[in-house]
């Protein structure tokens, strides 16, 4: 073997000594964070905390302890804003609900959608922002604060509540009182998401069911058990009006316009948190009907490839990146709470772990043929390092079991086995969003200004419910 062979292979045996050392590290610690919260989701379950409730048979139609408003923003959602509303509008009869959709002049179709979607219902408005779209979620969602205080101011009552939805949003029926009820203990709730599967594209759409399934049964219980601040999922959560006034409120006082931040990818998170670390606190409802299914917020999530990556990179981007900056560290509050920012802003390293462990896939299967055809000797592995490699084996598997069990409960048997199969499509969307978040973070801080990178929807999930409705 020639000289510049033998230099090109001991520079693979040096990265791979480096890439496995940082990998191991990295994934052993996750993997013992991931383990924490296991062993409190079991305590929980062990000692009867963490049981989902029971409903009675009829609960969600009766009335509601005020008038409620229902936030929805929309830009270019005509193919499911009309299917989403007429579901709303149905399934949520009573007279106290008021459902605010913002629409942009610059969109007619949604608006023509909109509005033909419950044309003789009294209590959907149809809100038409005056700039061309798309501005920023949170800047929609403030045009409709805006217009829910002028009808306040106009017909004589305040309302008592605000829940936001999204355009592509299939409701559960109980949904409304349940936020309803919560909310005269509580300044915000959450309850939680439940991913449709699709009929194409299980493997990238169905990540989202695998990541929500553990994440809303399991690390959201926990979170909410140990007292830590809630975010919100954007969808399917309720504040107080009193609250939202007073965030407001204190907003205006620094010169921002509404109760949501325009300049954020993730107002909703951000919103969740600052809702239930002050006032009364946040609350986290897992409840399931009589029939036994899970009071959720259903909707189809993206299928194919490129939108996956779009929709995770605004996550990370939002959550670690912009978290950082709008809500900072602070080592003066409880530990549980830096544990939680901890997990929530870890993205752009799993990436990068991850990034680093296919990578040393490949170099390792370079160097074993080099190996196995003699060129180059077998290279000793320390003790330290295999104790580390031996624990992530171990804790893979764990969290695999984790990740069927969690899955298969809510989505059965066949879709918990093919969630392990699904483990390394997410690795590799978080991979590719990872290094997309950390670009348009840099980005935004040359330029000032974010954009709402919205996920377009051609489908609706509560299609065939409203088909059964009207039969």
């Amino acid at each position: 073997m020639s000289a510049g062979w033998h230099s090109l292979i001991e520079m693979l045996v040096l990265v791979k000594h480096e890439l496995l050392a940082f990998a191991a590290f990295w994934i052993c610690l996750g993997l013992a964070d991931e383990f924490a919260v296991d062993l409190a989701w079991l305590w929980l379950r062990v000692t009867g905390r963490a049981r989902t409730t029971r409903l009675p048979v009829g609960y969600g139609a009766e009335p509601l302890s005020g008038h409620v408003a229902v936030l929805v923003p929309a830009f270019q959602e005509a193919p499911v804003i009309g299917t989403t509303l007429e579901h709303m509008l149905a399934v949520w009869p009573q007279g106290d609900l008021r459902v605010y959709v913002g629409c942009y002049r610059n969109d007619a179709a949604t608006i023509a959608a909109a509005s033909a979607a419950a044309a003789t219902d009294p209590r959907l408005r149809i809100v038409i922002h005056g700039v061309a779209g798309p501005t920023t979620k949170a800047d929609c969602l403030n045009r409709l604060y805006r217009a829910m205080e002028t009808d306040e101011a106009r017909q004589g009552f305040v309302f008592s509540s605000v829940v936001l939805h999204d355009a592509e949003d299939m409701v559960h029926p109980a949904a409304l009182q349940a936020i309803d009820a919560a909310l005269v203990m509580r300044d915000f709730v959450q309850l939680p998401v439940r991913p449709a599967l699709p009929p194409r594209s299980r493997w990238i759409a169905g990540h989202y069911a695998d990541e929500f399934a553990e994440n809303h049964a399991k690390g959201m219980v926990v979170r909410a058990e140990l007292g830590a601040a809630l975010p919100a999922a954007g969808v399917g959560c309720g504040m107080t009006r009193t609250a939202l006034a007073d965030l407001h409120k204190r907003r205006r006082a620094v010169g921002e316009i509404g109760p949501f931040a325009p300049d954020s990818l993730t107002e909703d998170y951000e919103l969740g948190l600052i809702l239930s670390r002050y006032g009364r606190g946040g609350a986290f409802l897992r409840l399931r009907d009589d029939s036994g299914s899970l009071v959720a917020t259903g909707s189809y999530f993206p299928d194919r490839l490129d939108t996956a990556v779009r929709q995770k990179t605004r996550w990370i981007h939002g959550i670690a990146l912009q978290g950082w900056d709008r809500l900072g560290w602070s080592w003066s509050v409880r530990g549980v709470e830096l544990w939680m920012a901890l997990r929530d802003r870890r993205g752009p390293l799993n990436a990068l772990v991850l990034a680093a462990a296919y990578l040393l896939l490949l170099i390792d299967g370079v160097l074993l043929a080099f190996s196995r055809s003699g060129a180059i000797p077998p290279h000793p592995t320390s003790i330290s390092l295999k104790l580390m490699l031996l624990a992530c084996l171990l804790g893979v598997i764990w969290r695999s079991a984790v990740r069927f069990a969690f899955t298969a409960r809510e989505y059965g048997l066949v879709e918990g086995i093919q969630s392990i199969a699904r483990i390394p499509v997410a690795n590799v969307i978080t991979i590719i969003a990872g290094r997309r978040a950390l670009v348009a973070y840099f980005r935004s801080l040359q330029t000032g200004r974010v954009v709402w990178d919205k996920t377009v929807h051609d489908s609706h999930p509560a299609s065939l419910v409203l088909g059964q409705i009207k039969t």
